[in-house]
């Protein structure tokens, strides 16, 4: 299966992972430095998208950086690690200019992001706002990866604090 983020293009082994976002046509053409950033949005971005990027993009460039999709995403999803939104921005940067997010890549990653809350609210059964390794395993599983427990115990380390209590996952290490 493949699917298109922000102009990238990438295989998604897993059958049941999120799909392209409705408002697909993320093509990069010319970049505009408008001071209306909301006019190169994809037809049919929700307007609190358009909201959330314009609220953090303070110089009016109609580009973000990282520290300002930081801002955007942790006021509308949830707070995230910087970690996260290292590897977010890496995803979905605008390769025409590499240290910054676009309107159309915010809306892709947004989108995205909304794909993957679905998965993670659908997966934690006790609505602990955290994914334990039972329900990581049985999410992992639904969307196609069937991951031996040896596997997933390694997964899991990652984002343990070496204590050897269980380890559960909040959205942001989940999306990661």
């Amino acid at each position: 299966m493949s699917s298109s983020y922000g102009g990238y293009h990438s295989q998604s082994y897993a059958p049941s992972a999120p799909e392209q976002p409705p408002y697909s046509n993320y093509n990069h053409t010319s970049s505009s430095t408008s001071n209306s950033s909301s006019s190169s949005f994809p037809a049919g971005t929700p307007q609190d998208v358009i909201r959330s990027f314009q609220m953090v993009d303070r110089d009016r460039s109609g580009f973000i950086d990282e520290r300002e999709l930081h801002q955007a995403l942790s006021s509308g999803f949830h707070h995230f690690n910087f970690r996260t939104i290292r590897l977010l921005f890496f995803l979905f940067k605008n390769p025409h200019q590499p240290l910054t997010i676009g309107p159309k890549e915010f809306a892709a990653l947004w989108s995205c992001l909304g794909h993957w809350r679905g998965i993670f609210e659908r997966y934690d059964k006790d609505r602990s706002g955290k994914i334990d390794p039972l329900e990581l395993r049985d999410a992992l599983y639904g969307i196609g990866y069937a991951v031996p427990g040896s596997v997933l115990q390694l997964l899991l380390s990652k984002y343990g604090d070496g204590s050897g209590r269980r380890v559960e996952l909040g959205f942001d290490s989940f999306v990661e």
